[in-house]
């Protein structure tokens, strides 16, 4: 027993050393942009512990990494693009949106709510700030997939809201900026994330306070605590018309947000991203952790500089108010990949999406259905229906209807 608790101590200690050492050699760097500091959270983990938030796929980041090399230019507006860009401020009668910083728990669900945020974003602007409303990352995270905590894609939820439609939910028993009374709040705690604990109350993730989650049922029902007109599950379902689009590479992505609002992306999280601070994020030292949705809500240049703003879910205490910045323009991390999100000019209305379409013939070429199987968008293809995905055969599985769990791989 005695050697068990030595040998212990012994990897701690290896683990604080070489995570110190991590940070020195950050902050040593000639042109680093960004400040490195002990997170408590990890002080005595072994660097890379940060996997366990890192919620999309290896396969969907690989999806993300094909479409970007045969995307092609298709910008959403012509305007000129400025040399900064804020959301809040371009759109501030839905600023209070926009700048809700939600907290994703010890849960992998970071896909879920980077579109729940991007697509509330969206909503408001979309109908001028008469629905104020976030969308429920409850209902998104544990519907729209049947993994949840364990990982998705940055298309599903997109489809899924399109389709099926979200209910209305904010953060954990109501906290947040937009308050209580809507449908479905997520469910799982706050936690104290990545970096240095500073003013964040949170308990530490794999505490007893905040514990690795597994995901709960998909609900079906509002919360006890839901008031009118959030309480009916049914007629609180919003979606919107149209279908999930994507753009690639800094213009595109930036007309896009101009266009119509936030939007979701994701980058791979490396060892170093652990210590982030403040400054402008780019990869220094680390293998790679995972990769990680997050929401883009606007761009600027510091110090000569070019940056995107990014809205993290691991609550406003970390990194600069729950926000980072990082390189924008060389596709750092592979942010620049792929975004998606919602129509600019999509009609948002509640009682539920569209549904299922169950006789279609179109089909896609091979590429295609190549990055929507890695995707992980298969299921959802009951309103897109791609032949080649095996949806629309002469006789259509139960998932082409949305009446099985069953997805293609």
């Amino acid at each position: 027993m005695q050697k068990v608790v030595i040998a212990a101590v012994i990897a701690v200690a290896a683990a604080q050393h070489d995570r110190l050492a991590m940070i020195a050699e950050i902050q040593n760097t000639p042109g680093v942009l960004w400040t490195a500091a002990v997170n408590t959270r990890f002080e005595y983990e072994a660097i890379g512990a940060s996997k366990i938030l890192a919620g999309v796929k290896p396969e969907a980041m690989a999806g993300r990494a094909a479409y970007a090399k045969t995307q092609k230019s298709k910008p959403l507006t012509s305007e000129a693009i400025p040399e900064s860009f804020d959301s809040e401020a371009n759109w501030p009668h839905c600023a209070k949106v926009i700048g809700d910083i939600r907290d994703q728990s010890m849960c992998g669900c970071c896909w879920a709510f980077a579109a729940a945020s991007a697509a509330s974003d969206r909503l408001c602007i979309a109908t001028n700030a008469t629905t104020m409303a976030p969308l429920s990352a409850q209902d998104i995270c544990f519907c729209a997939s049947d993994d949840g905590c364990s990982g998705g894609d940055i298309s599903g939820p997109w489809d899924y809201i399109q389709s099926q439609g979200a209910v209305t939910g904010g953060q954990y028993q109501g906290t947040g900026p937009l308050g209580k009374g809507f449908c479905q709040d997520f469910s799982l705690p706050h936690c104290h994330h990545h970096g240095p604990q500073g003013d964040d109350p949170f308990p530490a993730e794999g505490t007893k306070g905040c514990p690795q989650q597994s995901s709960p049922q998909c609900p079906n029902t509002c919360d006890s605590a839901a008031t009118s007109p959030h309480n009916n599950f049914k007629k609180d379902k919003w979606s919107f018309s149209g279908e999930t689009d994507s753009a690639s590479g800094e213009e595109d992505i930036a007309r896009a947000i101009m266009a119509g609002g936030p939007v979701e992306t994701a980058f791979t999280v490396y060892a170093d991203f652990e210590n982030y601070v403040s400054g402008i994020y780019h990869h220094v030292k680390g293998d790679e952790a995972g990769g990680h949705a997050v929401r883009i809500v606007g761009w600027g240049v510091d110090g000569g500089a070019k940056y995107w703003k990014v809205a993290n879910s691991w609550n406003p205490h970390w990194g600069e108010k729950g926000y980072f910045r990082i390189k924008r323009g060389s596709n750092e991390a592979g942010i620049e990949d792929q975004v998606t999100f919602s129509p600019a000019n999509a009609k948002w209305s509640p009682g539920g999406g569209s549904g299922p379409t169950p006789a279609c013939t179109d089909s896609e070429d091979s590429s295609y259905c190549s990055y929507t199987k890695s995707a992980g968008d298969c299921k959802f293809n009951s309103k897109k229906c791609k032949k080649t995905c095996g949806c629309c055969d002469a006789n259509p599985p139960g998932y082409c209807f949305g009446t099985s769990p069953e997805i293609v791989v």
